[in-house]
């Protein structure tokens, strides 16, 4: 099988065929008598499953699982998989989070909860520096002491902060969370955050479903690879 055939199938070009054998995506090829490369259907098999791979767990992640089987360390690859799929959860969980903080959106007293930049960037694990950016970008609006000039965060700015420390981890920009929260915050409710939500719970299903088509082939390559 030549590169070109091998390429043709998944319409790339043979020079992404030669990067992947390259980069060990691909086991190596043998070489003909005048140095052309030539391909097997177990070269197929690999490409088809690290193609597979890569809508579930991205470039790099599949690639280093394609790169460790073909070294042969599979318990190394299988080890690689289930930290992503820990990440997928991970991610699961955060948008629950979310959801339950949406939830929780009601008026809270503003005599009540009031806290400082320093305990409040400890007790999510972030430096005061990231909340500081964050007020510029318009998530937070903490008020200010008029005598010390320091911030004062009230119930409603925690639950401000915590919501986009939730979309952070969600992986939406500062850009994207800034008027979702302004919204909530106008607009009393949590209506505007509702696509928002829809959006997220959809891309970790096909994230999901792309793990398990990923799987499949991964698992034909391996018995394809048994002696």
């Amino acid at each position: 099988m030549r590169p070109v055939d091998l390429a043709r199938e998944h319409g790339l070009s043979t020079q992404a065929i030669r990067n992947y054998e390259d980069a060990g995506i691909l086991p190596a090829a043998e070489r003909t008598v005048h140095g052309y490369r030539t391909y097997t259907p177990l070269h197929a098999q690999a490409l088809r499953a690290f193609l597979a791979l890569v809508p579930g767990h991205g470039h790099q992640t599949a690639m280093s699982i394609m790169q460790t089987v073909n070294r042969g360390a599979t318990e190394d690859a299988l080890r690689l998989i289930d930290e992503s799929h820990g990440q997928l959860l991970d991610d699961r969980r955060t948008l629950q989070a979310v959801e339950a903080a949406l939830r929780d959106l009601a008026p809270v007293p503003q005599e009540r909860g009031d806290t400082f930049i320093g305990p409040l960037a400890r007790s999510l694990g972030i430096r005061p520096a990231t909340l500081r950016k964050w007020e510029n970008a318009g998530l937070v609006r903490p008020r200010r002491d008029p005598q010390t000039g320091y911030r004062i965060y009230g119930a409603a700015d925690v639950r401000d902060v915590r919501l986009a420390h939730q979309l952070r981890r969600g992986g939406y920009l500062l850009e994207q969370i800034a008027p979702l929260i302004a919204q909530v915050r106008s607009a009393g409710g949590v209506a505007p955050l509702e696509s928002t939500l829809r959006d997220w719970q959809a891309r970790l299903s096909a994230r999901g479903r792309a793990m398990l088509k990923g799987a499949a082939d991964l698992d034909a390559y391996l018995r394809a690879r048994e002696p």
